[in-house]
């Protein structure tokens, strides 16, 4: 019996590793591209925004309210090596943010409404809810943008942030 009692022990040691190494694997996977208005882009993983620091946002999201646990979008951008404040001038001024989800969904920020040299609130970018990392379907990052009286410009399962001039 105590055989048995050992090989269930050291299974669930091996089945515990296992979701271990497939939960870090897929983590460090997750990447989110951030693209300057000259086409340059940077890859920053999950790890790298997780290491940024966060805010907490509660918002009414459905009727519902969440807490959301994210990192202002200014500090994302500027992590992918896109300048704000006092270089956010001139011909600058048109520039917007394009916010692309995994299915196509798109949304668009003006640079100057996420700086905070210009805006008062924090447009953020999602890696928690309710304490808990984003399921699947809202996840790994969602930007969330406090203070929109509708939720047309959240975006779910954003992969990529990039810099567009309007000419």
């Amino acid at each position: 019996m105590t055989g048995q009692g050992e090989t269930r022990q050291l299974n669930a040691a091996i089945f515990l590793g296992l979701i271990s190494l497939i939960f870090v694997a897929t983590i460090s996977a997750q990447k989110l591209e951030v693209i300057d208005a000259a086409g340059h882009s940077v890859n920053l993983t999950a790890a790298q925004i997780a290491n940024l620091t966060h805010v907490t946002v509660e918002v009414s999201d459905h009727g519902s309210t969440a807490r959301f646990e994210a990192v202002p979008l200014s500090a994302v951008l500027s992590a992918g090596g896109i300048q704000l404040g006092d270089t956010l001038r001139g011909a600058r001024m048109t520039e917007a943010v394009s916010v692309e989800g995994a299915d196509g969904y798109r949304v668009v920020f003006a640079l100057a409404e996420i700086d905070p040299a210009f805006a008062t609130r924090e447009i953020v970018l999602a890696d928690k809810r309710d304490a808990k990392p984003l399921d699947a379907k809202e996840g790994p990052f969602r930007v969330v943008a406090p203070g929109d009286k509708r939720g047309a410009r959240w975006v779910r399962q954003v992969t990529t942030l990039r810099v567009v001039a309007v000419k």
